[in-house]
């Protein structure tokens, strides 16, 4: 059951006035004029309807991917990755990144890379140490050359001449160290003809 409104004290009202009367009323916004639509006379045209399209009409189309970028590690056949996996390719070429910090390893790696491509090489070994332990929480204490090289590889300026990263084979490092398969140099003159 509802109960009937009370009505105010003599105190409250006064009360009430006092407050009202420190108070300032904010600056109200004008509204703004609603434009008020202009009669069209006989000498303007008339604006035309869309004509209504009969069935369904396409989306249109995003614009055409460029070439696609293939992230190293895509590119392989199947023979190479058997003869990787079994150690029967030996590396051209090794870069050793054990005892070097972060930044250290990264310009060594660039620099290893650089020159590998030079060389014309097609294998690079890349020795690391050994991945961080999976239950280690980050940052790692062990590991942190390895789990930074992957994001090194993909940001570098030779990622467009890398074909594919693979773990090594454990006569060249096993877990320690990767293979770095580059691809082949592309003659100018070859494709012309």
């Amino acid at each position: 059951m509802a109960r009937p409104p009370r009505s105010i004290t003599a105190e409250e009202r006064a009360l009430w006035a006092r407050v009202i009367a420190t108070v300032t009323p904010m600056a109200r916004e004008r509204p703004l004029p609603i434009p008020v639509p202009t009669p069209l006379s006989p000498a303007d045209p008339v604006p035309l309807a869309k004509a209504a399209v009969k069935g369904r009409v396409p989306p249109p189309r995003p614009p055409a991917p460029r070439e696609p970028i293939r992230p190293p590690g895509q590119t392989l056949d199947g023979g190479w990755d058997k003869r990787l996996s079994r150690g029967l390719v030996s590396p051209d070429s090794s870069v050793d990144l054990h005892g070097h910090t972060l930044a250290s390893a990264h310009a060594m790696l660039d620099r290893g890379l650089a020159s590998a491509i030079a060389r014309g090489d097609r294998l690079l070994l890349l020795v690391t140490g050994k991945p961080p332990r999976p239950e280690s929480e980050r940052p790692h204490a062990r590991g942190a050359i390895r789990a930074a090289v992957g994001d090194w590889i993909a940001a570098s300026r030779h990622a467009d001449r890398i074909a594919a990263v693979r773990g090594a084979h454990p006569r060249h490092g096993g877990h320690g160290a990767l293979y770095i398969v580059l691809r082949r140099a592309r003659d100018p003159v070859a494709r012309k003809s």
